[in-house]
């Protein structure tokens, strides 16, 4: 398997001496450094197009779906049971009191 291009390729920048660098220029170095690591980590698992929000937002909202269907199967479930339950006790109370058969 093939590996496509990086669109972000590392560039190699050369290093001023450490201690030229004042606060706000490390801090500016930094910054830069943490954008262009986001824009490479986002391209690595394809989130880097304009839809990726709209993606985002769409898993977000599956996620919600699934645990909104997940919580009303056992809300679902409990109730059956429940109902079972009772509908055997009364049963169970008519036959003893000779109501059912």
């Amino acid at each position: 398997m093939q590996r496509e291009p990086d669109p972000h390729p590392v560039v190699s920048v050369p290093h001023p001496d450490p201690g030229s660098l004042s606060g706000a220029g490390l801090e500016d170095l930094l910054h830069v450094a943490a954008a262009r690591g986001a824009r490479q980590a986002l391209a690595e698992i394809g989130l880097d197009n304009g839809e990726a929000r709209e993606d985002i937002r769409e898993l977000r909202s599956l996620l919600a779906a699934l645990r909104l269907a997940r919580q009303t199967a056992w809300q679902t479930a409990v109730k059956i049971v429940t109902t079972a339950f009772v509908l055997a006790l009364l049963a169970w109370a008519g036959i003893k009191l000779k109501l059912l058969g």
